[in-house]
């Protein structure tokens, strides 16, 4: 063992005997059993008091062999359903219901593209790939009883299906419901209601660099905060001989970090406005039986092939739907509007884009972390980067196509004119970035690169309007807030940072409801009705807090304000905070106080309510669809959604059956990262690292997480010593 492996391994007990003696079973078996339980013995697995695991392997390879093997041993669930989701073949182990979003992946996935790619990827590559499945399938070999839905037996080439670990991704920009339209000829399909838009919880996360003259130690600090679904990663480490050591979130299944740092650097991914997914409208034309489509003065043959999307039927045997499915070269088809039939363009680069995940766990400053970027196969994330050289930086995504700026690529473009194609990549410093800034400090909160340093950020004016989309939102001004004139930072005052309680949405929107009230009429009945809430909303601080009886008040009236005003047209432009401030009107406005009132009051019994009685965090079983309950036991959950401005994240409504909110994204992983001669760490995972219900880290970090406490990393060997509850081979 190296000097990163613990010293000892436990006395055997019986239970430990057993285990060896299934082990050997296995090493008799087939030559894969045999091959893997070689490979085993070059893995050791730490588990700490956290029950997450250190995994250490002779090799890269034998490292990958070991986190795959502990990620399922956490949660093989989650890890089998996402290579379902990522190859398309959901719909094998949940019916008919997942048709759709087969097809949409299939639109793009090809397992005979994906194996060829395998084949001719670099020889480093493919052994990681190789371990990848390998560490599974012993997973599965040692452990009869856990039964697969669909995947009894892992490939390496599937690592290819999901290469990228975004909670989203590009592909999700495709409507399920106009899809379903086009290709099953459902014109109902479009008619479904969705949730109300106060339920979806904003997608993105927060990152924030420190540069050392800003840090009270000399030494830059990296907050990594992810804002997801639940119990949608991992947290590990992963060691080898060959000087691989590193530590973070990795999306369940896949054989790399996500987000993460090692020895010299970290590195924060945050989901970007650039518009690197276009829509193309296609003219279609139908001449002697065939189908064309108009690119300048050609009429081009519209390619047609065939996909199968095999389904289990309600009982329980497979059956098939069989679509022809068709595309231009500027992507698949994805749906019809106004008579023209929509192509997506999107990043389909599945090789490039697991060699620049796998590359960047392994850099060791900014110039090697770049040196990955080229491969430019990420396009949907922003990254904050921060390393021991004192070096902070900012990238946007790499793979952004050049494109014509005349045109407005977020509707879709005419695809007959040769002008609005994609013209190739553009370099790196052809979009926006930073490198250590004078400010001392960036960040990124999925609003726009043009705030990310203050006064020194890039300048709008400097790039292409396609740049980004998304625009300033109110963490963004809530960073500006908690960063701007502050130094000697912590790693504790970065968490306080994180934290901070104050909701700049609210504190805009608040005085123009007050104001509203103040000019009604003195024989306007709702000057009655409303005068205690506007009371309680005037003096308030625009804090959250779990006594705070006006965080319910204000979250319960923007919610539905914000549900009123998301169905008015908002094509002028403005955004939804700019029209709930400008042009709902105080009749909505206030009207929208009495019915939070209203619904509090029956919900709760009084329009007075402490946050905290409502907004909670639960779980109550390892499903990927949660169930909440009034009755069983919750957790309070001070931070709101991300929409009012909380950094600190917590999306969370009300679900069937129940009058309390709670969440189901948000916060999910979240670090604070010191870079100095030692990198050390604190971290929180949302839950806790099992997804078993049994397991004693299935809840066990939920109140440090409800409370940011969040809890020491043991990055280091002899952080271990005192807190390791297991060592193991996989498989012993």
């Amino acid at each position: 063992m190296s000097a990163r492996s613990t010293k000892y391994l436990p006395s055997l007990t019986i239970a430990a005997l057993l285990a060896l003696s299934f082990a050997t079973v296995v090493r008799a078996g087939t030559p894969d059993e045999a091959r893997w339980h070689h490979e085993a013995q070059a893995v050791t697995i730490t588990r700490d008091d956290w029950g997450i695991a250190h995994v250490h392997g002779s090799t890269d390879a034998d490292a990958v062999f070991g986190m795959a093997y502990a990620q399922a041993e956490d949660d093989f669930n989650r890890v089998e359903t996402n290579y379902l989701n990522a190859m398309g073949r959901l719909a094998e182990a949940e019916g008919q219901s997942a048709i759709w979003q087969d097809l949409r992946m299939k639109l793009f996935i090809d397992p005979v593209v994906l194996k060829s790619l395998y084949a001719k990827s670099p020889t480093w590559l493919q052994a990681l790939m190789n371990s990848w499945a390998d560490g599974l399938n012993y997973y599965l070999a040692t452990h009869p009883d856990v039964h697969p839905h669909v995947i009894k037996h892992f490939e390496p080439w599937m690592a290819l299906s999901f290469s990228e670990g975004s909670i989203g991704g590009d592909i999700e920009r495709v409507s399920l419901n106009r899809l379903e339209a086009f290709y099953g000829r459902n014109p109902a399909a479009l008619a479904r209601v969705d949730p109300p838009s106060s339920w979806q919880e904003p997608t993105g996360s927060n990152g924030i660099a420190i540069a050392p003259k800003l840090t009270a130690d000399g030494h830059a600090l990296l907050l990594i905060n992810p804002h997801t679904s639940f119990f949608f990663r991992s947290e590990l480490q992963m060691t080898s001989d060959a000087g691989l050591d590193v530590y973070g979130a990795v999306t369940w299944g896949q054989l790399f970090v996500y987000q993460g740092f090692n020895q010299h650097i970290g590195w924060m991914h945050t989901s970007t406005g650039l518009d690197a997914v276009d829509e193309f409208a296609e003219t279609i034309v139908h001449k002697d039986g065939k189908l064309f489509y108009r690119y300048g003065r050609e009429l081009r043959p519209v390619t047609t092939r065939t996909i199968d999307v095999p389904y289990r039927a309600e009982d329980g045997s497979m059956a098939e739907r069989r679509f022809t499915v068709y595309a231009t070269h500027h992507g698949p088809i994805v749906r019809e509007a106004s008579g023209k039939w929509i192509a997506i363009a999107l990043m389909n680069e599945p090789l490039e884009a697991l060699e620049q995940s796998w590359l960047r766990t392994r850099a060791s400053d900014y110039a090697s972390y770049m040196k990955g970027a080229e491969l430019k196969a990420n396009s949907s994330n922003n990254t904050i980067f921060a390393d021991d050289k004192g070096e902070i930086a900012y990238l946007h995504p790499q793979f952004i196509p050049k494109r014509d700026d005349r045109f407005d690529y977020t509707k879709p473009v005419d695809g007959s004119d040769p002008a609005t194609d994609w013209q190739g990549l553009l370099p790196l410093d052809a979009a926006p970035h930073l490198l250590n800034p004078p400010n001392g400090w960036i960040f990124n909160t999925n609003d726009w690169p043009y705030s990310a340093a203050g006064p020194y950020s890039p300048k709008r004016a400097d790039y292409p309007r396609y740049m980004d989309t998304f625009g300033e939102n109110p963490r963004g001004l809530h960073a500006l807030r908690v960063l701007s004139d502050q130094k000697d930072f912590t790693l504790a005052s970065l968490i306080t940072a994180a934290f901070d309680s104050y909701l700049p949405a609210f504190a805009r929107q608040i005085p123009i409801l007050v104001a509203d009230y103040d000019a009604l009429p003195a024989d306007n009945p709702l000057r009655q009705k409303l005068a205690g809430q506007i009371a309680m909303l005037r003096h308030w601080d625009y804090r959250w807090g779990i006594a705070s009886m006006p965080t319910s008040l204000a979250v319960f009236w923007g919610d539905t304000l914000w549900d009123e005003v998301s169905k008015a047209d908002t094509a002028e432009g403005l955004s939804i905070y700019d029209y709930m401030a400008e042009k709902a009107g105080p009749k909505a406005r206030l009207q929208a106080l009495l019915e939070a009132s209203d619904r509090l009051e029956k919900d709760f019994g009084s329009w007075g309510v402490p946050w905290g009685e409502i907004n909670r965090y639960q779980r109550i079983n390892g499903d990927i669809v949660q169930p909440f309950d009034d009755t069983k036991p919750s957790i309070p959950v001070p931070f709101t959604s991300s929409r009012w401005g909380s950094l600190a994240s917590f999306g969370a409504h009300r679900w069937p059956g129940t009058k309390r909110y709670y969440g189901t994204s948000g916060n999910s992983f979240v670090a604070v990262v010191e870079f100095g001669p030692r990198v050390q760490a604190r971290a929180i995972t949302a839950g806790g690292e099992s997804g078993h219900p049994d397991s004693p880290h299935f809840n066990d970090e939920a109140e440090r997480y409800t409370t940011g406490n969040l809890r020491t990393v043991y990055f280091w060997a002899d952080q271990l010593k005192g807190h390791t509850e297991r060592i193991y081979h996989p498989g012993d």
